[in-house]
């Protein structure tokens, strides 16, 4: 199965460390943000992922272009020009890093890599900017029981993101883009689609937030997974610094995974 992982967007409230590199790369105890994410994801298996790049995305490209010498031992022979690798501890991933644009919205960025999601497959797709302890093993389950096209994981904010109205059997009644004092379920990302998801986006002009996950709630095709765990976006400095402190002393929830 197959994560996308939104990668693409300016990050302009993060504007001192997005100066020279896009918002996923701004790093959390020494690895950028898009690493633990995409580690979340390999603790449950999931290791073939597409990053849709837009501003800056030569920066992850050559990230992981140089990703198996920055984490193996290597020896280099001089008066032959060459080198070779050992103690490779690079992650078996398979990463397809595609252009999606310099200003493509969200669902535009999705629309963009329609191709290489192969028809009828089921598909995991997040952004670039937040973590957590989700069990993906379990929102997939809850996803292929629900048999609709979305499902999106429901977390309680600490930010402003789309609210979503559930019903007790967690069909999504509502999507809002602007919550309203007083409702705590949130759009979490961690989506699990299905590839019907691409008709409902138009192009690259379109937010996957606007019309492609209103019109499917109105459809009754949005299932919800309710997260009760950790969540935190990484939208601001402030938010930056506690993501960072939180990992450099050994007390990161998100962390699923063994050094």
């Amino acid at each position: 199965m197959k994560a996308v992982i939104l990668a693409g967007g300016l990050g302009t409230r993060l504007s001192e460390e997005t100066y020279d590199k896009p918002k996923p790369m701004v790093e959390i105890g020494g690895k950028p943000i898009l690493w633990h994410i995409m580690k979340i994801y390999a603790s449950h298996g999931i290791k073939d992922f597409i990053i849709c790049c837009g501003y800056k995305g030569y920066y992850i490209k050559e990230y992981f272009y140089n990703y198996a010498l920055h984490n193996s031992n290597i020896e280099f022979k001089l008066s032959k020009n060459d080198f070779s690798l050992s103690d490779n501890n690079a992650e078996d991933w398979n990463v397809k890093c595609v252009d999606t644009g310099q200003d493509t919205q969200t669902g535009g960025r999705l629309k963009r890599i329609e191709e290489y999601i192969p028809n009828g497959e089921t598909f995991l797709f997040t952004y670039g900017d937040g973590v957590g302890d989700i069990n993906i093993t379990d929102v997939i389950k809850n996803h292929k029981h629900s048999k609709k096209i979305a499902t999106v994981t429901a977390v309680n904010p600490p930010g402003r993101f789309g609210v979503l109205d559930i019903e007790a059997d967690g069909n999504v009644r509502k999507f809002d883009e602007k919550p309203k004092k007083g409702q705590t379920w949130i759009n979490g990302g961690f989506f699990v689609l299905e590839t019907d998801i691409f008709k409902y986006i138009e192009g690259d002009h379109m937010p996957w937030e606007d019309m492609p996950l209103k019109t499917i709630t109105n459809e009754n095709q949005l299932n919800s997974y309710k997260h009760n765990g950790f969540w935190q976006p990484m939208d601001t400095i402030r938010e930056k610094d506690i993501l960072n402190n939180m990992y450099e002393s050994n007390n990161a929830p998100w962390k699923l995974w063994d050094d």
